[in-house]
């Protein structure tokens, strides 16, 4: 008998095609089992490449340009963060319509932006930003970074009677956007701005309480911190010059009835007055 013959009358058990049925399922469990194993694997060792890369220092400030992965603290437009500091040195650098302000001591870049304040005004346009904690500012390198910025009209100095402190007025052109984003490990402020995003496209005339026309000096920064607790904010004017002003009020009833309360101060001396302009200019 050959071996063909002999295989030819092996008998065949009964339930013997169930029995394959089930070997075929244990198969296919134990192929989708492993998948799922190697899967997760993959994922876990991705996200481990993505945590040491993190702490490498030059790769993690260029994940901190990626709002998802990098330590943005917080994004905003008016407000305030950043933690308490002393002997920062602010630097800029700018791409496109982004400005970044670095800080740093003893020439190395902190981990978190000292304490700092964004205000947003009308007439003109403009944000003003104070920092905290900061002795040294490269002014020029400020100045000529932000007014290489195709959506900023004017830059200028916000004199603070303390030396710790430091403050700058960013004047902003017609109809743009702007957020103000704080990031961490390394600590810097970055300004993004972007044309045709702004919410009021519509010029308007404001009412203010405003000084005469003054040199920058301290006899300025004394009347603007005088009337800090009314929202003062200093202006430059279009002869160049800088004026205090409060407001800006919808109409004139209103910046009178705010003129008086301000003479009637035992402290009043530096004579106010009630003057007008457009949203999107500087005062006369």
């Amino acid at each position: 008998m050959t071996g063909k013959e002999r295989y030819e009358q092996i008998n065949i058990p009964s339930g013997l095609s169930g029995v394959i049925q089930q070997a075929r399922q244990r198969a296919r469990n134990q192929k989708r089992r492993k998948m799922m194993i190697w899967r997760s694997s993959s994922l876990v060792a991705a996200c481990a490449a993505v945590m040491i890369t993190a702490n490498v220092p030059g790769v993690a400030k260029a994940l901190s340009d990626v709002p998802v992965i990098g330590s943005v603290v917080k994004i905003l437009q008016v407000g305030g963060g950043g933690e308490r500091t002393d002997g920062v040195s602010v630097t800029t650098t700018k791409e496109s319509d982004t400005l970044n302000i670095n800080f740093q001591i003893d020439g190395e870049q902190i981990t978190s932006a000292p304490s700092y304040t964004v205000d947003h005004k009308e007439g003109p346009n403009r944000l003003i930003f104070t920092f905290n904690g900061v002795r040294h500012l490269d002014y020029d390198k400020l100045e000529q970074d932000i007014k290489a910025l195709k959506n900023v009209k004017d830059v200028y100095q916000n004199i603070i009677l303390d030396d710790s402190a430091i403050g700058f007025v960013v004047e902003l052109k017609d109809d743009v956007d702007y957020s103000v984003s704080e990031y961490q490990q390394p600590g810097y402020i970055q300004l993004k701005l972007s044309s045709g995003g702004g919410k009021s496209t519509q010029a308007h005339e404001l009412f203010f309480v405003r000084s005469e026309d003054m040199e920058q000096g301290e006899a300025l920064a004394m009347l603007a911190e005088q009337y800090s607790a009314d929202g003062s904010s200093v202006v430059q004017t279009q002869n160049g010059k800088f004026t205090v002003v409060m407001g800006a009020f919808d109409n004139r009833a209103d910046a009178e009835k705010h003129l008086k309360e301000f003479t009637d101060r035992e402290d009043y001396s530096e004579p106010l007055h009630v003057d007008s302009w457009m949203s999107n200019e500087n005062p006369q």
